[in-house]
């Protein structure tokens, strides 16, 4: 796979100082440059920006692989070890989850270890990992 560039995100927050502490502290994302409107942070590379919005979003989910999938939602493939190690810290913390970090589609094509839990303001958010990340794309 070639080199992979940096998405750029923006997603609303009714709390920037409880987005600072979770994006910042729990999930360990440097911050680059603020306002008293928005945040930037470096998720594992890539650049997501909270910003301040009142909530206004509605609930909505799909159904994949036997569980309601928030949508919308957004979230990193990361190495089969660094999924693990977040899944602990976050269970450690004390996350709620919205679908508990589980194997999906085990034993088919895309094969997927994966887990939804949200932001204080209710973003959802998915972290994943393949142990052969050339079935990323697989169909």
């Amino acid at each position: 796979m070639p080199g992979i560039a940096p998405f750029h995100l923006a997603f609303p927050v009714d709390d920037l100082a409880a987005a600072r502490r979770f994006y910042g502290g729990l999930l360990g994302c440097p911050e680059g440059r603020c306002s008293d409107e928005w945040i930037d942070f470096d998720l594992f590379g890539h650049q997501i920006v909270a910003h301040l919005a009142p909530k206004n979003a509605p609930a909505h989910h799909n159904p994949v692989d036997g569980h309601d999938v928030p949508v919308p939602h957004f979230g990193v493939v990361l190495d089969w070890d660094d999924f693990h190690a977040l899944a602990d810290r976050l269970r450690t913390a004390g996350t709620k989850f919205v679908i508990e970090p589980y194997i999906r589609f085990a034993g088919l094509v895309g094969e997927q270890a994966t887990m939804f839990f949200r932001d204080p303001a209710g973003n959802a958010l998915e972290f994943k990992s393949f142990k052969d990340r050339s079935q990323l794309f697989a169909k």
